[in-house]
């Protein structure tokens, strides 16, 4: 299946970042309690799900959230399933958005070993990827997290995030490919050095039809992946913004020229369910414009 020519272009060289929209599980309840709904508003998973949704309904209906600025979108397996007005998610972004959807389709992470942890097994992955093609999703994103600078633990990361990645483009999709460097560690800067090479010699290994993209915690060295980003294999680099607050991502994110953001909290910094829809406009249009800019430097 060939990749939707004009969603491709637009994730290789248009101007703006990707939402990240895909909280689950474990992280809901704390992104709820951020926009000011606590476990005592809701009861049980389906109204926990429901009250996400409706969040994330809201933030893509904003008046900021389009084309102009968000290129892409990541959304969680329910939320691909979901509907906005009557409208299949994946379909909505991209018609009336002109924004890319993408899908999270990893299972959460193993324990850690070798200061890393590798992404759960996945085997019903090929009967979500064949879903997520026929919803009209462009790509996927699959997260795995280093802790230390340990040269096996980072290499198991990238062998698997690439083995899931060959799987992804069988299936007619563009994984993006991250292997978070957790900005807590006290050796970042060494594990993000080999991060880097071990990205190079996989993405070496790739074909010319594989194109692959890269999500990654804003280094502490500026420029260190930009390289990969001008692979012919690497449609784009993408930061994620790991805890950092707004301002400090957005910071880090101008010093590396070659990333452009793909944030979620950061994104989400300040909303709150109780704004009028005024507020709420006003509040996710500052974050959309600060992100951008700094996507842009």
């Amino acid at each position: 299946m060939a990749l939707n020519a004009a969603q491709k272009a637009q994730m290789e060289s248009g101007k703006g970042f990707i939402a990240a929209l895909d909280q689950s599980g474990g992280s809901t309840p704390k992104a709820l309690s951020l926009y000011g709904v606590e476990p005592s508003d809701y009861n049980g998973d389906a109204e926990m799900f429901q009250a996400m949704h409706d969040m994330r309904a809201r933030i893509i209906l904003a008046d900021a959230f389009t084309s102009e600025k968000v290129i892409g979108a990541i959304l969680f397996e329910r939320t691909m399933d979901g509907e906005i007005n009557g409208k299949p998610v994946a379909q909505l972004l991209w018609e009336d958005r002109g924004v890319v959807p993408f899908l999270k389709i990893d299972k959460g992470l193993e324990d850690e070993a070798n200061g890393v942890q590798v992404l759960k097994p996945m085997p019903e992955l090929d009967g979500l990827l064949s879903r997520a093609a026929q919803a009209g999703i462009f790509g996927t994103k699959e997260r795995s997290v280093i802790h230390a600078a340990d040269e096996a633990g980072i290499e198991a990361v990238v062998a698997q995030q690439f083995d899931v990645a060959r799987q992804v483009c069988a299936a007619g999709l563009v994984p993006i490919i991250e292997p978070e460097v957790n900005i807590q560690s006290q050796t970042k800067a060494e594990a993000e050095e080999m991060l880097a090479s071990a990205l190079m010699r996989h993405v070496e290994t790739l074909t010319a039809d594989e194109i692959v993209m890269l999500k990654l915690t804003l280094p502490e060295k500026a420029g260190i992946y930009d390289a990969l980003a001008d692979h012919a294999n690497v449609l784009r680099v993408v930061a994620l913004s790991g805890g950092y607050s707004t301002d400090e991502a957005c910071a880090r994110l101008g010093r590396n020229t070659k990333m452009i953001a793909s944030f979620s909290r950061a994104l989400t910094e300040g909303l709150n369910v109780k704004m009028t829809d005024d507020g709420f406009n006003a509040a996710l249009g500052a974050n959309i414009g600060k992100i951008f800019d700094a996507s842009v430097a």
